[in-house]
This record gives structure tokens, C-alpha cells and sequence, in this order.
């Protein structure tokens, strides 16, 4: 049984704005004193989140002050505030991550009993997994089921206690402490990211007050000064405790919306890291901004969409007109999600740019995704042997390639529809990949899945439209063509044997048949409908 499709939608656009810019021609002693201030300030962070975590389910507003009011000594007002807020938000995020990881496990469990309470061999059907393959297999299941009821009775008296586990700096880069050879690192090396990652140079707007924000400070001109910690006083070079650096910044990317907050002293948020990788310095500014109110699904329509599947290394897109039939050609945008995060993103950035490109070229308003999440699709437990698929849904970047998508998109006047992914890919291939093949075209099943998330969105069926047969408006020669099965509900075939006599004319009391006729979409209407009909004569004087 088919699960139910939920409606398409256009996707809201973005709360909020970051761009970032290198800090360039920066000095020996610049870099000295963002060193010296990151880590003082990276200390107090870490101590102030073990209190967040130590305080769990009992903290309340007076704790936060008191934290805020131990911390402010050690740094200022303004520091302190900024600290305590991304300790909190921190051990909100580990919360939330907790409570994933937590019904993770209960998912898994039930999959297990539910696999173990059947017999060896035993096929599942649609929606409910079989028996496992062999004995081996179902006694190292049973095994693994006790360590997912410990592990999950774990997790849930932490929860309950409102314990999480967090490591500033992250859980990975800790551990690879004990793996230098493997990392290919060496301990000096280590140190520097570990370092560079729990380093804490950020600080959140403030409006009305001058530029923005007042611990660190970025003039409309680009000059960027540091309010320091009261143990660094002595490092100032500029009044009040500041420290002016020596180089300007300037933001390439929406430099002027910037210009204009900073200007009339709007909120700005600024956050200073140091890429050990490179070796240099970056400034990312941050703002809110008003969401974009939504245009309505059909005003977005107008002009046709754009259906994109995406893929493990491709976005696959077709382009489709007001009708739903695919127009022009196919096109692909590929990605290559190997190496290092920031490399990953930045392909998908290129291949979301060419797309809206090729999409303001179409002048059409509308992309149509799927809206795909696989966070309970990836477990072991489900797809069980099938380890390479595993591997492919969790490399495919769904979560940030919708929300830059939408981001870059707001930006253009494009519009995000989001579709149902279900069976878009099966009813694609079934239905598009045949008819849309060439002898100068080869289309993909990733193509024809486009084609299907395009009609989903425009709110056509993604089954293609009933062809009339040939050489007329009989069936003589077969039923209607239409792309379903024989055993398809509803299916249009051949039309019954209606009894009595064989004849061009038309009983009298037909009436109801002639509707039918009308209800096949034939041309011209049946010969009882027509105005020139004559009555029937009688047979006797």
C-alpha cells in the first residue's frame, strides 16, 4: 500500500546573513595578540561550559547570572555575556543531538527484535524487514541487541538527567590525538588545531551602539579593533582598552548591506578563526534579517520549474513548461564531495550557482526539490549488508545543499519548492526514461526522476497522459497505450462487450452509454448528442 504523499511546498527563505573576508597584512604582533586573547577566552569558555553541563536540567536564569557575574572580571561585561550565551547554546545543541542519537537507538532496537522473532530465511514484505540469512548471522544480532539495551538504557538515564557529553574543540580531533601516525600528524601539528579549534574570538551585536557591536568592532572604512580582556590591558594600543589591528577588510559579498547596518549602528555579529590548514586569518560576519514572505505555490508556477534530482556526485535537472512536458534537454551539474569539508562545500556552492545561472537563463521562478531527510534512513540496522548504500546516502549533502540552495536562491527572486521524494525515482524511470530516449539522447534514470519531481511540484500526476489509438477513434487495434500494469486499479483497456445488436444505430435507451463515450475524451460527441438526430420512426401506420 502506497504511504501517503504530503502536498508541495515553497520553501521558506533565510533568517539570516554571513559573509566572511581574510584578514590580510596582518603584523607579528597582531597575530601574537589574537593568539593571546583567543586563548585566554577559549580557557573561560571551557570552564564556563563544564558549570553549564554540571548545572543540566537546574539551570535557570540566577545561574546563568552568577556565571556571567564570576566570568566578568576575567574579561568584561560584554565577553562574559557572549560566553555564557554560546555555552548554553552549546549544551542546547548536544541536547538536541542526544535526543537524535537516543531514538536512533530505539529505532535500531525494534528493527532487531522484530528481525530476530522470525525464522531463519524468512522474506519480508513491503515496509517490514524478513528473517536474517543464516544462523551466524542471527546469533551475532542477538549479541548486538544486549549492547543496544545497555547502550540505549544509558542514554536515556542521561537524558532524563539532562547529562550530555561535549568536548570543545570536538570528539574527533581529540581522538586523533592518539592516532598521530594514522592522521598523518604530527604532535606539534596536533597541538596548533587543537589550539585554533577551542580558540574563542567571537561576540554578538548589540544595536544603538556604536557600529554595532562593542567588543569587536569593524568601522564602515574596515578598520577592526578588539576590546581586550582585563588581564591584557597592557596590550592596548588604542584608547579604552582597545586594540586596533593593522590591516582593512573589505567584504566582496554584500559588502554594501553590511556597510549600511554598521553604518546606521545596527546588531552585528563578528567572529574571528584562524585556518591552520592555510595559515591565515578570517573575519565571517553575521545578521538577521526578515524572512522572506513566501509567494503563493501557483504565482511561483507561472513560468514552469525546474525539477532537480540530486545525487551522490550530480544535481540532475530538466526544465518544464507550465504543462509539465519537458522541454530542451537534460542538463547536470556535478560535485565532487571528496576531501576536506570546506572543499565540499565549496563544490556544492559552484554547482548551486550554475544551476540558478541556467535557471535565470530559462527565466523560470521555480526549482523543485525532494525533501529529503536520511538521518532514519542510514542506520546498519536497516539496510543491513548493504554497506555501500549506507556510505552513499550518508555522503549526499541533503540538509546543506536545501538551506544554501534556499539561501542563494532568495537572492535572485528564485523560488524552492519542496516535493514528497517518495517513489519519484521508480515512477520516473517507469514512466519518462523510455519515451524521452533518442537516438542522440540517452536519458538516465536520474533525468527521468527530475521530470517526475516537476510534475509533483506543478500538482500533475506523474504518470504520463493516456495515448489514442491508432488508425481511429476505435479499438480495433488493441486498447489504449497508457504506462501502467495490467493489474493497475483503474486501468484503461479495452471497452466491454456491450450486448445487442451490432449496428451504427443507436438504441433509444442507450442514453447512458453515449455519456461514456463522451467521458473517453474522444473528439466530436456521440451520435445521440448531436442536434441534427432524428427521431426514432414508428414501424407501423
Amino acid at each position: 500500500m502506497l504511504r501517503k504523499l504530503a502536498e508541495p511546498f515553497v520553501a521558506p527563505g533565510p533568517s539570516g546573513v554571513a559573509i566572511r573576508t581574510r584578514l590580510k597584512h596582518l603584523t607579528p604582533a597582531d597575530e601574537k595578540v589574537l593568539r593571546l586573547v583567543g586563548a585566554h577566552l577559549g580557557t573561560l569558555a571551557s570552564r564556563d561550559l563544564k558549570a553549564r553541563c554540571r548545572d543540566g536540567l537546574g539551570h535557570d536564569a540566577k545561574a546563568w547570572a552568577e556565571r556571567k557575574r564570576d566570568l566578568t572580571p576575567q574579561s568584561s561585561s560584554r565577553w562574559a555575556g557572549a560566553i555564557t550565551k554560546a555555552s548554553h547554546d552549546q549544551w542546547a545543541l548536544a541536547r538536541r543531538c542526544q535526543l537524535a542519537h537516543l531514538q536512533s537507538l530505539e529505532a535500531a532496537v525494534r528493527t532487531i527484535r522484530h528481525r530476530l522473532s522470525l525464522p531463519v530465511g524468512e522474506k519480508g514484505g513491503k515496509g517490514a524487514p524478513g528473517g536474517y540469512r543464516s544462523r551466524q548471522e542471527w546469533h551475532a544480532k542477538t549479541r548486538r541487541l544486549h549492547v543496544l539495551e545497555n547502550r540505549l538504557e544509558r542514554e536515556r538515564a542521561d537524558y532524563k538527567a539532562g547529562i550530555v557529553h561535549v568536548v570543545r574543540g570536538g570528539k574527533r580531533l581529540a581522538r586523533t590525538r592518539h592516532h598521530l601516525p594514522a592522521a598523518q600528524l604530527t604532535e606539534a601539528q596536533w597541538r596548533q588545531e587543537w589550539e585554533a579549534e577551542r580558540c574563542f574570538l567571537q561576540a554578538d551585536g548589540e544595536s544603538g551602539k556604536r557600529y554595532g557591536n562593542e567588543t569587536i568592532r569593524v568601522s564602515a572604512e574596515g578598520e577592526v579593533s578588539i576590546r581586550l580582556p582585563a588581564p591584557l590591558m597592557e596590550l592596548a594600543n588604542a584608547p579604552h582598552g582597545r586594540y586596533v589591528l593593522a590591516c582593512r577588510v573589505r567584504f566582496p559579498h554584500r559588502g554594501q548591506e553590511w556597510a549600511d547596518r554598521v553604518e546606521a549602528n545596527r546588531a552585528v555579529a563578528y567572529r574571528i578563526h584562524y585556518d591552520v590548514q592555510r595559515g591565515r586569518w578570517y573575519l565571517t560576519v553575521s545578521w538577521q534579517i526578515p524572512v522572506t514572505r513566501s509567494i503563493p505555490l501557483a504565482a511561483a508556477l507561472a513560468d514552469g520549474v525546474i525539477g532537480v534530482d540530486t545525487n551522490a556526485d550530480h544535481l540532475a535537472a530538466w526544465r518544464l513548461d507550465v504543462h509539465g512536458n519537458p522541454t530542451g534537454r537534460p542538463r547536470r551539474f556535478f560535485f565532487d564531495l571528496s576531501g576536506p569539508a570546506g572543499h565540499r562545500d565549496a563544490q556544492v556552492r559552484h554547482a548551486l550557482t550554475r544551476l540558478l545561472t541556467w535557471a535565470q537563463r530559462c527565466g523560470v521562478k521555480a526549482i523543485a526539490v525532494e525533501d529529503l531527510d536520511f538521518t532514519a534512513e542510514k542506520t546498519r540496522e536497516k539496510h543491513g549488508r548493504k554497506r555501500r548504500f549506507r556510505q552513499l546516502i550518508s555522503g549526499m549533502p541533503t540538509g546543506r545543499l536545501r538551506a544554501r540552495l534556499t539561501s542563494m536562491a532568495d537572492q535572485t527572486g528564485i523560488a524552492i519548492i519542496a516535493v514528497d521524494p517518495a517513489y519519484t525515482s521508480k515512477w520516473g524511470a517507469q514512466h519518462w526514461q523510455k519515451p524521452l530516449t533518442s537516438n542522440t539522447r540517452k536519458t538516465t534514470r536520474h533525468d527521468a526522476a527530475a521530470v517526475a519531481i516537476g510534475r509533483r511540484a506543478q500538482g500533475h500526476p506523474i504518470r504520463r497522459r493516456t495515448t489514442p489509438p491508432p488508425p481511429d477513434q476505435s479499438d480495433r487495434v488493441g486498447h489504449r497505450t497508457v504506462q501502467a500494469g495490467w493489474g493497475t486499479p483503474g486501468r484503461e483497456g479495452a471497452r466491454p462487450r456491450i450486448p445487442g445488436p451490432h449496428t451504427r444505430c443507436v438504441p433509444p435507451d442507450y442514453g447512458a452509454n453515449a455519456g461514456n463515450q463522451n467521458a473517453q475524451h474522444r473528439s466530436g460527441r456521440s451520435a445521440e448528442h448531436e442536434s441534427w438526430q432524428q427521431d426514432s420512426l414508428p414501424l407501423s401506420p
